[in-house]
């Protein structure tokens, strides 16, 4: 298999692909969400509160920020470390902004490599506690499908693959065909799946807090 053309083509019109269903699907997607809700419970904005909503985002941001949190704190802290490596690392990683250069001419400001190998190493012990939480805890693992774990699998393929491209573990070529691969095709899925809260997140957390506080006067952290 010639493992440079497929690396070529990842790279290149793999990307644009990936990306150009990711950022179209997401929209799609948030147009559909918000005329359902239009249709479905209008009156939730006669009383939308910008300052609730705001509340309720941030205090789930914030690690332990919330009673929630709180009441698991190494799943949450595992929780945030997770996804703050999950924006971290591919944002800002300097081989990225090579990339990002080269392709549209806008370079983010990189992190040094060995910052970014550490992260990457947080990344996937987080990645292994949320991984053992549902497999060891009966509340969760009863909630827990097949696609769960696929999707906790292909979070984790690019950093793995990524980790091992940069020490030198395995043929290059392969690892790293398999890391762009499994990036595009983790891009690619974000509006079809339960990882299109990257964006639905800010909605949800929005309605709740809004529906909770402007209403009922009542906090949801």
């Amino acid at each position: 298999m010639n493992w440079e053309s497929l690396y070529d083509f990842l790279l290149s019109r793999g990307t644009w692909i990936a990306f150009g269903v990711c950022i179209v699907g997401l929209c799609f997607r948030c147009i559909y969400l918000y005329a359902l809700s239009l249709d479905r419970d209008r009156v939730f904005y006669n009383h939308f509160s910008v300052s609730w909503a705001l509340k309720s985002i941030f205090a789930w941001l914030v690690p332990l920020g919330s009673r929630g949190w709180r009441q698991q704190p190494l799943f949450s802290l595992a929780f945030f470390f997770f996804h703050l490596t999950f924006i971290l690392v591919p944002l800002f990683l300097n081989a990225h902004n090579i990339l990002w250069e080269n392709a549209w001419g806008v370079s983010l400001p990189s992190l040094n490599d060995t910052v970014a190998d550490w992260l990457t190493v947080v990344f996937i012990v987080s990645a292994l506690v949320l991984l053992g939480r549902r497999i060891l805890r009966p509340e969760v693992r009863f909630l827990t499908t097949w696609w769960d774990y696929t999707l906790l699998l292909l979070c984790s393929l690019p950093f793995i693959t990524g980790f091992m491209a940069y020490h030198r573990i395995g043929p290059y070529g392969p690892v790293m065909v398999l890391h762009l691969l499994s990036a595009e095709v983790l891009l690619a899925i974000i509006p079809f799946t339960k990882l299109a809260h990257v964006v639905l997140y800010f909605f949800t957390r929005a309605f709740i807090g809004a529906e909770m506080g402007a209403r009922r006067g009542a906090r949801c952290w």
